[in-house]
């Protein structure tokens, strides 16, 4: 009595075909309380996946009365099959074999004679057969939850070693980075430092000390996303300050270039929504120092309604841009950060020949 692969109200319509079947082949129309009983076992076969117990019940006074036993085996294997109460199964499968023996009204119980035995043995077997195969149907779906359960965690785990390989992977490749890195700054901080001193034109000097400021500012911030990979497994490291709105005119005033700064946002914007404004900021400073030599920028934050809106917008540049490498993933940083908080970046050229990134994040109240 295998369920497997058969949807549910086909099954069910063919279990009460076949108890109409069963009634058919053994009540006589002429009898009718053990017709309404054979009847009513069918159709309460479709109650077994709801109520499974109060289904056999409704099926054991067809079994009292008449021959017509399937609906009551059916039920007995529902029941075997969505119960763990193995205690309330022996009693049902005692109930089936003492209705299935009785002769109602009359009951003829004589032990006396072997066939009695026989006829008990034969029973008892028949209601034991529901309850094992439901039973066992009852373990081979516990069996396959467990096989599904291990399975997804086997999953999980090649998952957590994988990451941790990759994690491994690109420490290694931050520390090596980190050292070609470091090494080449070094040398540039080192190189604006001797102009700086040995040159007499004023712009010169101050374009040296800015480059010789950003390098070592670019090496302690290396050295310490080092420290922070190297200290995995001990003691937790403390991350550096985040930036947020009060750094930012610190950010534009050592950017390099002429900018202005005007805002009208206060500190009260959750940390993740300064520090988007601040990378917006910081990014698009660094591509007008790249690709617009100079170039003048402004810098305009300002909450209107129900979103703050970051324009950072430059001039044409006045001389040829250096060719530098460049991935462009600062931009798509940006665009990612910004859609985490919900919000949008756009970036494009400007009608006399300048550059404009636009940050929108939505300032509607709910941080």
């Amino acid at each position: 009595m295998s369920t497997r692969g058969l949807p549910a109200p086909l099954l069910d319509a063919a279990l009460v075909g076949a108890s109409l079947l069963d009634v058919w082949g053994h009540v006589d129309t002429s009898e009718p309380l053990r017709m309404v009983c054979a009847l009513a076992a069918a159709l309460a076969l479709l109650l077994r996946r709801r109520l499974p117990l109060l289904t056999f019940l409704l099926t054991l006074p067809s079994v009292l009365v008449s021959d017509a036993v399937f609906a009551a085996l059916a039920a007995l294997y529902t029941l075997a099959s969505l119960t763990r109460r193995r205690t309330l199964l022996a009693v049902c499968a005692v109930a089936f074999t003492i209705s299935d023996m009785t002769s109602f009204p009359s009951p003829d119980f004589d032990f006396s004679t072997p066939s009695t035995f026989v006829t008990l043995g034969y029973t008892a077997a028949t209601a034991a057969a529901p309850v094992f195969l439901g039973q066992l149907v009852q373990t081979r779906s516990d069996l396959s939850l467990r096989l599904a359960e291990i399975s997804q965690a086997r999953d999980h785990e090649r998952q957590l070693t994988a990451q941790t390989v990759l994690a491994k992977e690109r420490t290694a490749l931050a520390r090596e980075m980190h050292d070609v890195v470091s090494h080449q700054v070094s040398l540039i901080a080192v190189q604006a430092g001797v102009l700086q001193v040995g040159s007499r034109d004023a712009e010169v000097k101050q374009a040296a000390a800015t480059i010789r400021r950003l390098s070592v500012q670019t090496l302690d911030e290396l050295r310490h996303m080092v420290s922070l990979l190297r200290a995995s497994g001990g003691r937790p490291t403390e991350l550096i300050p985040q930036p947020s709105l009060v750094d930012l005119p610190q950010l534009v005033g050592n950017s390099g270039i002429e900018a202005e700064l005007h805002t009208d946002l206060s500190g009260s914007l959750p940390p993740p929504f300064q520090r988007a404004i601040y990378r917006t900021v910081q990014e698009a400073l660094t591509n007008v120092r790249k690709h617009a030599p100079g170039a003048t920028a402004v810098v305009r934050i300002r909450h209107e309604n129900t979103t703050v809106r970051v324009t950072v917008t430059n001039t044409a540049p006045t001389r040829p841009a250096l060719p530098l490498p460049s991935a462009n993933y600062g931009l798509v940083g940006l665009r990612q950060r910004a859609e985490l908080l919900g919000g949008t970046v756009t970036c494009g050229p400007t009608t006399d020949g300048g550059y404009q990134l636009r940050l929108e994040l939505p300032a509607d109240g709910t941080w």
